[in-house]
């Protein structure tokens, strides 16, 4: 499963490779043309790869043969090269699991303004969150006084710490 999962990675990966070229030659002509081929940008691999993991398909474990689909289906459909497959469903990784080491999201740290994966919305499942107001006193605008000692003005900082229910 593994080795057909990298695979299929390889070849989204080359299927979004870029053809690009360039011409050499005096005033812009192109007496010579070099073309190669680049890597797409980590982004662009990174949302295909989702957009697969979403379409993935489940597999009976078999040994030492092609894997094939899970479950009775009218048609078979062979399984594709650029399609991830799984044996088991990703665990709920907003619940704590001892047994799998799953810590579960509660208590940890999120952003309210984001929309990334970082946000409460996404990490707190739901759950809501809860604001705590932190207020930090630091040593700021110092200055060296002659001779010999420095001379700070105290600063406080407020911050706001937001946590998943």
């Amino acid at each position: 499963m593994n080795l057909h999962n990298n695979e299929a990675g390889r070849k989204i990966t080359e299927q979004l490779m870029d053809h690009r070229c360039r011409c050499h030659g005096v005033s812009g002509s192109c007496a010579v043309k070099t073309c190669w081929r680049s890597l797409p940008m980590f982004r662009q691999v990174g949302d295909a790869l989702k957009a697969k993991y979403e379409l993935s398909v489940p597999i009976a474990q078999r040994s030492k043969r092609q894997p094939r689909r899970k479950g009775k289906t009218k048609r078979r459909q062979p399984i594709k090269d650029d399609d991830l497959i799984y044996v088991h469903k990703s665990p709920n990784y907003c619940r704590p699991n001892e047994k799998k080491g799953i810590l579960g999201t509660s208590g940890r740290g999120c952003n309210k303004t984001s929309s990334a994966s970082d946000s409460c919305d996404l990490l707190c499942c739901g759950r809501g969150y809860n604001t705590q107001v932190l207020t930090y006193v630091s040593r700021c605008h110092c200055k060296f006084v002659w001779c010999c000692h420095v001379q700070c003005k105290t600063c406080e900082t407020v911050l706001e710490k937001h946590t998943c229910k």
